[in-house]
């Protein structure tokens, strides 16, 4: 076959253009492809031979590899000092096969990290240096006092402990990774960033699967409950579930009534900031960003879900995404829908004043009409984000009355009263959203302090409300709470970020979620992203920033809650932002808690956390949540929702020692993926406990007697039957001088030994014979009361020498005696 002539040329070219570069007396010889290095832009590239290619020696380290290397020899020496207590003190052979895991790995990586050292002629830390005096130990690593109490625990308490420990052991592993990957530079050697690789994927791994170990050790009933809808397995100590109603019709999605699947963690939590970070809206319930589905163009995911309640007479207001639904509960156990108001624009907290129900908005979606179309345009008139205002003198067919426009809307509110101006109520409102901008609404700005003084930022909004003319709304105020008192700087609080090493990250303080007011005290607590802080509202419109705090464990100060006394305030933390898993047997205790404080000397004072104690799935949505007191006297106790970990009633009077004393739960929505549901709030109201659940309706709980509530205690508490209850306003209260109410002391002394058990009989009598006269009006009146009066001197005079709790409660037992005994003259 002969070659066609433009195929011969161009062959012919390729011939001439080869000589030119192949050395005369070369043709034919054999060459390697060069190897070539550029250089910098502008200068010549070099070849190199596969030698030079090939060497890495020449990669750079830091010091920070240095260290990383060192600190983490010392941290799998400990890691290998925990697995050798486990040989003679764990009785479990799942337990042995971990141990002999976690040794292979970290003998192995103990090595590899002593050569490595070694080879860079760097000192190689000695595997015991952790135990010297004055030693700084890397993340995770046990105290001495941990460890101690590891070495003496033995059988499943052993169990417990070291999986709790190694859990939170790796978790610092993982964090000193994480340390060490975010500066500059390091892990640029190969065998370091194989290594950190290792690391994050083994120790998740072993992370994982150590919390499923943990949860079943665990003999809570609430651990393993069956998933369902409505269907789902309940678990129960001293609290009944009496009576539940479904979401009203218009209030679910009809494709998928129980609700959309939460889309999966990323394992970046910089993807899952706290509430108010997001661009647009909230990330705290995740509304914004799943408002819709366009793929099927149905709601989102909270477009319909439950959230706070407030309670007038008879009537229960359930706040939804969607509106609000009103029920009667003039019969507890046998709750009606009264009607529904579909009005969507937020979370829908309510509120109620007389005749007026207050309601926040704050989505962008949120219309002046209740429209259900939302508003396309990015400036509008149509737009509402504030705090509406209805007429509910007919609770069926409520009328909007009023509605005040705020910069960043109203994610919560607060109802605050001042007794020097009864026309008037106040709100503090809360926005934790975007900044509107000032096309939309006049004196929207979102600039830093240092930009624009006038920021919407870094305040909060206060409203007045002239009860008799609500339409006359308006802010009033917008106080600088979170200003610095010396530079008069407005962005004063916490300026965002982590606290250092195995500590949250937390945004910045530039808004509250929830402000909780206690009036009768003087006091608010404002749960205000980065910090907690403790406000002087005599003057309502004015409020003065008294103390803040921050705490390394919080990821988003949520809500806040007073005991009766004033002398307490707890925290939460909405770790995870209410969407995500965070109850774990894995997770850390004390992120995602509520953080226990005294007040002294109007300054917070940290006491303790306290966190659900049963250990919830992948597939439950849980953290500390909305509560309230159980107004039992001589007690601080708390009934508080924990989203899908359900309602935990727990005693916080030792605010050191916090014990959980009753629960309801239910199993997951779903077994195989995490469908965001459960309590979002849960309060005690004359004699009940009414939670709100986000997917599946309203709940109603009653208490039960028990070795740590008696029945004189729970009757107590069931004559506080206020006729108002707003979730941030709280009430002082004061029980009445009845018989029940002393019983109620009495078994609290009892309990503690405080009276001698003549004196609580012969108390117990007479007051058996108070409760009959006071009854049936019989005579016998003078010799009883004489009788109660003797007991109050009596307990007056004992009280001075006891113990500062029973000295109270004797105390009171004395006032309520004596009071008795008036109510017989």
């Amino acid at each position: 076959m002969s070659l066609q002539r433009p195929t011969f040329l161009r062959l012919a070219a390729t011939i001439m253009f080869l000589a030119t570069f192949i050395p005369f007396g070369t043709v034919g010889a054999q060459t390697e492809p060069p190897i070539v290095q550029p250089g910098a832009p502008g200068e010549p590239s070099r070849q190199i031979s596969a030698e030079e290619a090939s060497d890495l020696a020449g990669i750079l380290y830091t010091e920070a590899d240095v260290k990383f290397m060192q600190g983490m020899i010392s941290h799998h020496a400990q890691a290998l000092e925990m697995t050798e207590l486990l040989a003679s003190r764990s009785e479990r052979e799942v337990m042995h096969t971990l141990a002999k895991r976690i040794e292979l790995s970290q003998e192995d990586e103990i090595k590899m990290m002593e050569e490595w050292l070694q080879s860079h002629d760097q000192e190689v830390t000695a595997v015991e240096a952790h135990h010297a005096h004055g030693a700084v130990l890397m993340p995770g690593m046990l105290t001495a006092e941990q460890m101690g109490r590891l070495e003496q625990a033995r059988a499943i308490e052993f169990d417990q402990a070291f999986l709790e420990l190694m859990i939170m052991h790796h978790q610092g592993a993982l964090i000193m990774v994480e340390n060490l990957l975010a500066q500059q530079g390091a892990a640029q050697d190969s065998t370091i960033y194989g290594f950190t690789s290792d690391i994050i994927a083994d120790q998740s791994m072993e992370i994982d699967r150590m919390g499923g170990m943990l949860a079943e050790l665990s003999s809570d009933p609430r651990v393993h409950l069956k998933a369902g809808f409505r269907d789902a397995g309940e678990a129960a100590l001293n609290l009944e579930l009496v009576a539940t109603l479904p979401k009203p019709e218009g209030f679910f999605d009809p494709y998928a009534p129980a609700g959309l699947p939460v889309p999966s963690e990323s394992g970046d939590e910089e993807s899952e900031e706290p509430e108010g970070e997001a661009d647009g809206e909230t990330e705290d319930e995740g509304e914004e960003a799943e408002e819709s589905a366009p793929e099927t163009g149905r709601p989102g995911l909270l477009n319909f879900a439950n959230s706070d309640l407030a309670f007038a007479g008879d009537v229960v207001f359930e706040g939804n995404f969607h509106g609000f639904n009103t029920y009667n509960v003039e019969e507890p156990m046998v709750p009606r829908l009264l009607g529904s108001v579909v009005c969507p624009g937020g979370q829908g907290d309510v509120s109620v004043i007389g005749n007026l129900l207050i309601m926040s908005v704050e989505q962008t979606r949120g219309r002046l009409d209740c429209g259900l179309q939302g508003v396309a345009e990015p400036v509008s008139v149509a737009r509402f984000r504030g705090i509406r205002i209805f007429d509910i003198s007919d609770v069926r067919i409520p009328k909007q009355v009023a509605a005040v426009q705020t910069c960043r809307g109203s994610h919560t509110h607060t109802v605050v009263t001042d007794p020097d101006d009864e026309g008037n109520v106040y709100v503090f409102g809360s926005g934790t959203g975007s900044v509107r901008s000032g096309e939309e609404l006049a004196g929207g700005s979102d600039a830093g302090p240092g930009a624009d003084e006038n920021t919407a930022l870094f305040s909060i909004d206060v409203i007045q409300i002239p009860v008799a003319r609500p339409e006359e709304a308006r802010i009033v105020n917008r106080p600088r709470i979170f200003a610095d008192p010396n530079s008069g700087l407005i962005a004063g609080l916490w300026k965002g970020g982590d606290h250092g090493p195995s500590t949250q990250k937390t945004s910045e303080t530039n808004q509250c979620h929830d402000i909780t007011v206690f009036p009768e005290m003087g006091f608010a607590a404002g749960a205000c992203s980065g910090n907690g802080i403790l406000l002087d509202i005599s003057d309502p419109v004015n409020p003065v920033r008294l103390d803040q705090v921050v705490d390394p464990s919080f990821a988003y100060w949520h809500s806040a809650t007073f005991n009766n006394d004033g002398t307490k305030v707890i925290f939460t933390d909405e770790w995870g932002g209410g969407m995500r898993p965070r109850c774990r047997a894995a997770d850390p205790k004390q992120w995602g808690a509520n953080a226990i404080f005294d007040i002294v000397d109007r300054k917070l004072q940290f006491r303790s956390y306290f966190k659900l104690p049963a250990p919830q799935t992948d597939e439950e949505n849980c953290v500390a949540h909305n509560g309230s007191l159980v107004p039992v006297p001589g007690r601080d106790i708390m009934v508080q929702a924990w989203y899908q970990g359900g309602v935990s009633v727990f005693d916080f009077t030792d605010s050191s020692r916090p014990v959980e004393i009753a629960f309801f739960d239910r199993g997951p929505i779903d077994g195989s993926k995490l469908i965001m549901g459960g309590h979002w709030s849960a309060y005690w109201y004359n004699g009940f406990i009414y939670g709100t659940e986000i997917a599946r309706g309203l709940d109603v709980l009653k208490l039960e007697p028990s070795e740590f509530l008696s029945q004189n205690e729970l009757g107590a508490a069931s004559l506080i039957t206020p006729e108002v209850v707003n979730a941030q306003q709280q009430r002082r209260i004061d029980w009445p001088a009845k018989p029940v109410v002393a019983r109620a002391y009495l078994d609290q002394l009892g309990r503690s030994r405080a009276l001698t058990s003549e004196m609580a009989n012969a108390l117990t009598e007479a007051l058996d014979r108070a409760e009959q006269i006071l009854a049936s009006g019989t005579s016998d009146k003078g010799r009883t009361s004489g009788q109660l009066d003797v007991f109050a001197t009596e307990l007056a005079r004992d009280s001075a020498g006891a113990g500062r709790r029973d000295q109270a409660r004797l105390r009171s037992l004395a006032e309520t005696v004596k009071g008795i005994a008036d109510s017989l003259r």
